[in-house]
């Protein structure tokens, strides 16, 4: 007796991706970007006319845009992305949890991956880490998670 597994792969040359992307923290944010798209294209093989990036003012935005793609069923996954940087005040908190919990409610609502390439750090420095330098490029993990998601539902289609 042999044991089922189920796992994704990273090509998804005919999956169709949406980008969400918080303007707010733009030097870090567009850096992000840049290593989601060059991760779709490079591992996933996804063609460019599949990748649409929308812009939204701030990261608490980003659920209600993720929403509205997901319930218009034309992407296999969504890739959200922004950079929350604590501040003196609770707003960090705030906005930090409530795009987190967004995310998540519109991914089970939906059954569609949305992956999570919100930063949420305590300095700038932590943000330009881990948007291309240190720790690496946290947009091209989101991308590569989603890659891999996309595969995992499939096999369940």
């Amino acid at each position: 007796m042999s044991v089922n597994v189920i796992e994704g792969n990273k090509p998804c040359r005919d999956g169709k991706f949406a980008i969400v992307v918080s303007r707010f923290n733009s030097l870090i944010c567009e850096r992000l970007v840049e290593g989601a798209i060059d991760t779709l294209k490079r591992e996933g093989e996804v063609k460019e006319e599949n990748i649409t990036v929308v812009r939204v003012p701030g990261a608490i935005e980003i659920p209600v845009v993720c929403e509205k793609i997901a319930a218009s069923k034309k992407v296999d996954a969504i890739i959200a992305l922004g950079c929350v940087i604590r501040g003196s005040t609770y707003h960090f908190e705030v906005v930090a949890n409530e795009c987190a919990k967004g995310m998540t409610q519109v991914m089970l609502k939906h059954a569609i991956p949305v992956a999570n390439g919100v930063l949420t750090v305590d300095k700038l420095e932590q943000a330009v880490e881990r948007a291309g330098t240190h720790a690496g490029n946290k947009g091209s993990e989101a991308a590569s998670s989603a890659l891999e998601m996309v595969n995992v539902i499939k096999q369940f289609s």
